[in-house]
């Protein structure tokens, strides 16, 4: 996917989840941020970030700038938490991301609702198989070594859950993990942040649930899918 008219900011602070202090050109704007998760281990006072920009192209929209990526380090993350769902579903049409058990897909559909769960998405091959997938983006990286959550996701939980429920019905099943950098070591369940995820990934795992991760080779203007990129779900 691709972003348009990107410009370099200085963050400054954050002052609730949806909005951000930015200096653009000398003067301090107020940016849209596109996650509302925690992030505090990326959006420190001083660091650069990655704006785009919607001058020309307001619409509806009420802030001129989208906060989409942020330098940590050498590394440069993409923490669009819209950015997942769509590379993952280019990748998906592409070939780019395979799920075991399934061949050459003729059906693609996004958010379809199973049980009391709904799922980015719905999957059917030319032989008939389904599968439900769903999507988790990941931004949390400790020297290369990148996880997820970073912070408790009981929506999370409940998605893993649903799963395990959905293979024991006969359908196929993936948690698809979009890590939103790149050259990471491998990719691990945050057990430490949120346990009762990590254990439901591994029960997952163990019933037939494919546990897959894919890393993105990204741009301040774009973000696609790389490679496969191997996780690690036991202790």
């Amino acid at each position: 996917m691709h972003y348009n008219q990107i410009i370099k900011a200085e963050f400054v602070e954050r002052p609730n989840r949806f909005i951000a202090k930015v200096i653009v050109d000398g003067e301090v704007v107020t940016s849209h941020v596109r996650n509302t998760g925690r992030c505090r281990e990326l959006l420190v006072p001083g660091c650069t970030v990655y704006l785009e920009d919607f001058a020309g192209r307001m619409g509806t929209r009420k802030l001129r700038y989208s906060l989409i990526a942020v330098e940590k380090g050498s590394l440069l993350i993409n923490m669009d938490s819209q950015a997942p769902n769509k590379v993952c579903e280019e990748a998906l049409a592409g070939g780019l991301i395979k799920i075991p058990g399934i061949g050459k897909l003729t059906t693609i559909r996004r958010e379809v609702t199973h049980g009391d769960s709904r799922y980015d998405f719905y999957l059917e091959d030319y032989a008939g198989k389904k599968a439900f997938v769903e999507v988790k983006g990941v931004t949390l990286e400790n020297q290369g070594v990148c996880a997820f959550p970073d912070a408790p996701t009981e929506r999370g939980l409940k998605h893993i859950e649903g799963l395990i429920k959905a293979r024991g019905e006969g359908y196929l099943a993936a948690v698809v993990f979009i890590v939103q950098m790149s050259d990471m070591k491998y990719m691990v369940p945050n057990d430490e942040t949120h346990p009762a995820f990590g254990e439901a990934l591994r029960r997952a795992e163990d019933a037939g649930v494919e546990v897959l991760a894919y890393e993105c080779e990204e741009t301040p203007c774009s973000l696609e899918v790389e490679k496969q990129l191997e996780v690690r779900c036991g202790f």
